[in-house]
């Protein structure tokens, strides 16, 4: 039995997410809010046609208005949302394999659902879930291009950045959902995009490319000496490149966006958001440029949740996820992108020189470690290994363990002052959960 993660619900489609599932949560989700039309799109996934259908036919079998918006980017879909007052619907796995699918809900207006909505739409959406297909029902609604339209609209015009008069932009679109708006939205601002990736034939999503795998995007900006773009295959993260071909990752654009918001006196409380997974090199910066952080657990839910507690503007995760409440209540690669260049621009530099000299980071090893049966509590799990471990650490390093809300894995990040040592944490505290989980 699926349940909602950090972001939304994910498994193997076909597997743990069939039809009759996303039909049955289409009609729970109709009926959680009875007044708001629907709005849904996809990634592009080869099973992503037929989930919006599904969805489609739970939420009209309840009475519910619904657009299908086709081939779009979660944030683009969001927007729309927060424009219309609707909900809003991805049926997208993010940044993991073509066959694997998934659904992200948005309540009216474009926000993420609370815990207490995400709760009470589980236990509804498992009490009617069954396996079946849809076959013999109505398809999915016709698409309307209008949110495509309204979305590059809204980044064109609504941005608030000057022309860029021409400069050149390497783009990596991971052949997922931003492959149809991201050329059209940057030529709109007077970018020359050179788009990679931008293919999608629902297997070839984040395959070796985009956010996830920037090393293709990273060998052509080196090659051409031009910044670089690389999105999920949802399109709500963003990793940079720059002009030499070294990753830009989100801790470093946070930073350069914290401090520049800091600077035009726009950052509430002189405050951001990052979660436990952000390196520490980043803390000691903004306690260097007197911004004060507020940290969350993983996952773009909980930064949200506490920016809305605290009213503040900006937040975000390392794997790219950027959020800017002056423009989007989510997560935008494509938004985030043309606000860093834009920061750039202003700052009349390059992108190297700034992403080296905002921060220091501490040399940082994640490790994803598959298991069979996922553990509650990962910590309990590694007892006194981990208390021993952490202890050596000191205030030399630190140690995040957590379970996957997405996936059956345990993922180890160790910071340490030498990359040697933290793997050899790494190794030690991956030998035990093995044996152990």
């Amino acid at each position: 039995m699926l349940h909602f993660g950090t972001d939304g619900v994910r498994g193997r489609a076909g597997v743990d997410l069939v039809a009759g599932d996303v039909e049955a949560l289409g009609a729970v989700v109709a009926a959680e809010w009875p007044d708001s039309p629907i709005v849904i799109g996809h990634d592009g996934r080869e099973s992503g046609a037929e989930l919006v259908a599904a969805f489609s036919n739970g939420a009209t079998a309840r009475g519910r208005s619904v657009t299908n918006a086709g081939l779009l980017p979660t944030p683009a879909l969001a927007g729309s949302a927060r424009l219309h007052d609707y909900v809003a619907v991805s049926v997208t796995a993010s940044h993991n394999p073509w066959h694997d699918n998934g659904v992200k809900v948005f309540a009216p207006g474009g926000r993420k659902l609370s815990d207490d909505a995400q709760r009470r739409i589980e236990s509804q959406w498992h009490s009617r879930r069954h396996h079946g297909s849809v076959v013999d029902r109505p398809g999915s609604p016709n698409v309307d291009d209008s949110v495509a339209a309204e979305y590059v609209h809204t980044l064109v015009a609504g941005a608030g950045v000057a022309d860029f008069g021409g400069r050149e932009l390497v783009v990596d679109c991971a052949n997922g959902a931003t492959s149809t708006v991201a050329a059209v939205i940057l030529g709109g601002l007077g970018l020359r995009p050179d788009v990679h990736h931008a293919a999608p034939n629902g297997r070839n999503i984040n395959e070796h490319c985009g956010a996830v795998h920037p090393e293709s995007v990273a060998a052509r900006c080196a090659s051409r000496g031009v910044p670089g773009v690389a999105f999920d295959g949802d399109g709500d993260r963003l990793i940079a490149v720059d002009e030499l071909g070294r990753v830009v990752d989100g801790d470093r654009i946070i930073a350069l966006m914290a401090v520049d918001l800091h600077g035009q006196g726009l950052l509430v409380d002189d405050t951001v958001v990052v979660t436990s997974m952000t390196n520490l090199g980043f803390h000691h910066a903004m306690q260097r440029h007197g911004i004060n952080v507020v940290t969350t657990d993983v996952g773009d839910r909980a930064i949200l949740a506490a920016m809305d507690d605290g009213g503040f503007v900006l937040g975000g995760e390392q794997s790219g996820h950027i959020i800017n409440a002056l423009h989007a209540t989510t997560g935008d690669g494509l938004l985030a992108a043309i606000l860093l260049l834009d920061l750039v621009r202003r700052r009349n530099a390059r992108l190297s020189d700034l992403a080296e000299s905002v921060m220091e980071s501490m040399p940082q090893l994640l490790r994803n470690v598959r298991v069979d049966t996922k553990p509650t509590d990962v910590e309990a799990l590694l007892g006194d290994d981990l208390v021993r471990e952490r202890r050596a650490l000191g205030a030399r390093g630190r140690i995040v363990v957590r379970a996957s809300g997405t996936e059956p894995v345990v993922r180890i990040m160790v910071e340490a002052t030498t990359l040697p040592d933290a793997q050899a944490v790494a190794d030690r505290l991956e030998r035990i959960l093995l044996l152990r989980a």
